[in-house]
């Protein structure tokens, strides 16, 4: 994949490139809206993501191009304008830009960037964490930087939040600067620390994307995270991992009803998630499924971050031989189904899944079958 990448920036730029990065996108393994709420949750890098290409420039020009974008967009160094529409996308590598010097970094004072990704846009994959991390990676070390990994994730999640107007928690960043192959990244996100957990060998992971709308800005994520914030403050406690499920009843009847299921369904999460650290840890890969399962069913009732597509793909997989659970991945609000299986179910039992959906819904989804990868690298 480097030697295509950087053929792509000799295209786009008729010059070679320096450096090339990687970063991987992720599933959320387990976890569902924890992480800014405080909570532990598990993710796994994958085996695809987002490529980026820079070389410098000695004029104070950013030009920044990518494989999925017509044309080149062109920016005067130190211009942290918010770009829109098709342009939008250079505001995920302009936010590391202007938030580099809160971190004790230097920004390259001027460069050709180009960016390649082989992750699904949508698909609840996190392609704009592998963008971030890939990008905060190739500047700090065309700036001569080699700063710690949890700087980059840091950095990486601060643009998301306050440039690109996304409020997630560090679960997206953190698995995929963290990520190890054939091991979950463990998060507990109110140090925030990490580590990681070892799979069990056997496990397959499997991606159904329906062509359904998902987009975390339009406003439905930012509306949980508020009625998560409203549950806290209504329980005093910094964070719904500070509470737990016997304080919930103390809320009942003082706040809409909605709050006080999307705290129940968080307070609960984060239980799942310990759970769930547990059986794999002994190689219960049945229990694990069942928690996946179990999650789903609470994002679907409690959380409502789901979709009639997404909701009749996990209840036609957990009802699939060889698959030992299935739930949304992501924000939800549209996105992408994870199955967890056993390497019986292969490409023939996905596809019946899929035809399954299709004759339902009239739509198809994609499918992929995907590996654990290690996390942000320069190639």
């Amino acid at each position: 994949m480097k030697s295509l990448v950087e053929e792509r920036f000799r295209a786009a730029f008729a010059r070679e490139p320096a450096l090339v990065t990687r970063a991987p996108g992720r599933i959320e393994f387990i976890g569902n809206h924890t992480d800014y709420n405080g909570g532990t949750v598990l993710g796994a890098a994958i085996d695809r993501g987002t490529w980026v290409a820079l070389a410098l420039r000695d004029d104070r020009q950013w030009n920044f191009a990518s494989a999925q974008r017509e044309g080149v967009v062109r920016v005067p160094a130190g211009d942290f304008t918010r770009r829109t529409e098709a342009a939008s996308w250079v505001n995920y590598p302009l936010g590391v830009l202007q938030a580099s010097s809160g971190f004790g970094l230097r920004v390259p004072p001027g460069f050709d960037f180009f960016a390649f990704s082989n992750l699904p846009l949508g698909a609840g994959l996190s392609s704009s964490a592998a963008l971030l991390m890939a990008s905060a990676l190739a500047f700090a070390r065309a700036a001569g930087e080699d700063p710690p990994r949890e700087t980059l994730v840091r950095l990486a999640r601060h643009a998301e939040n306050h440039f690109a107007g996304v409020p997630c928690g560090i679960l997206d960043q953190a698995v995929s600067g963290f990520g190890r192959k054939d091991y979950l990244v463990r998060i507990d996100c109110r140090g925030p620390s990490f580590d990681c957990v070892p799979l069990p060998p056997g496990v397959h992971f499997w991606i159904f994307n329906p062509p359904t709308s998902h987009a975390l800005v339009d406003g439905l994520y930012a509306e949980r995270h508020r009625e998560c914030m409203a549950a806290a403050h209504a329980l005093g406690v910094a964070c719904l991992a500070d509470a737990t499920p016997e304080s919930l009843l103390q809320i009942e009847g003082r706040v809409p009803a909605a709050v006080a299921r999307r705290a129940r369904h968080v307070v609960e999460e984060i239980g799942r998630v310990n759970a769930t650290v547990a059986a794999l840890r002994t190689g219960d890969l049945a229990t694990a499924g069942r928690l996946l399962t179990a999650s789903h069913r609470s994002s679907q009732t409690l959380f409502e971050n789901s979709t009639p597509e997404i909701d009749f793909l996990v209840a036609t997989l957990v009802a699939t031989p060889h698959v030992y659970g299935a739930r949304l991945t992501g924000g939800g609000f549209g996105g992408a189904v994870m199955a967890m299986t056993t390497v019986e179910f292969g490409l023939a039992s996905a596809d019946r899944v899929a035809a399954l959906l299709t004759e339902k819904f009239g739509v198809r989804p994609q499918v992929l079958h995907l590996e654990t990868a290690d996390g942000a690298e320069v190639l």
